[in-house]
């Protein structure tokens, strides 16, 4: 598949998963991608995330931002942990409660999830300097969408018929994601801390 094929085909994507995010899902996980490639892709879509938080603390300094969040490194190993922790909570917690779903589903979902934060990221950052009371209205409608897909994903994802149980396996998951957070924080967080007191 060329450039062209793949823009078109993520072009696509993206707009089924606002119109029908099961249909979306069930693509996506009918991919059936190979392991090493999502963790790739996870992998990458982490250090992307990072270099856009990166680039917009340069553009945008947040002041009484802990200094961890400054570094790069640290940011990339939050960020891929935290999506790691995402992963392993929707897919345990989806199954405790009797869905039918494999790791590598939720993985590729979870990547793809990344995409869409991306594009949506990228989108607003651009217009925060065209109109800054309307990227806050859209960062905020994008929050709610997001949360609609990922619901959604889930589901599909799970095989399960309603967005009850869908519902259910994000608050459980997102709990367990909490603690995962509070836990992996701690450890960037010293450890950056170790490294700019060594610079």
């Amino acid at each position: 598949m060329n450039a062209p094929d793949i823009r078109s085909v993520l072009s696509e994507l993206v707009i089924l998963s606002l119109r029908n995010p099961r249909a979306a899902a069930q693509q996506i996980i009918g991919w059936r991608l190979d392991r090493n490639v999502l963790w790739t892709a996870l992998a990458l879509a982490a250090a992307v995330n990072t270099l856009i938080f990166s680039v917009s603390l340069v553009l945008q300094p947040t002041p009484g931002m802990p200094a961890f969040f400054t570094s790069p490194l640290a940011m990339f190993v939050l960020l891929t942990g935290v999506l790691v922790i995402t992963t392993h909570g929707l897919f345990w917690t989806g199954r405790a409660l009797g869905g039918d779903g494999n790791l590598g589903d939720i993985m590729a979902l979870v990547v793809f999830l990344q995409v869409l934060r991306i594009i949506a990221q990228v989108a607003i950052f651009l217009l925060m300097y065209i109109s800054p009371g309307v990227s806050v209205l859209a960062s905020l409608g994008t929050g709610i969408i997001g949360l609609w897909i990922l619901v959604n994903f889930i589901a599909a994802a799970f095989d399960f018929t309603g967005l009850g149980k869908a519902i259910g396996v994000l608050l459980i998951a997102m709990a367990a994601v909490v603690l995962g957070m509070s836990l992996l924080l701690s450890i960037v967080g010293i450890a950056a801390q170790g490294v700019l007191l060594d610079v």
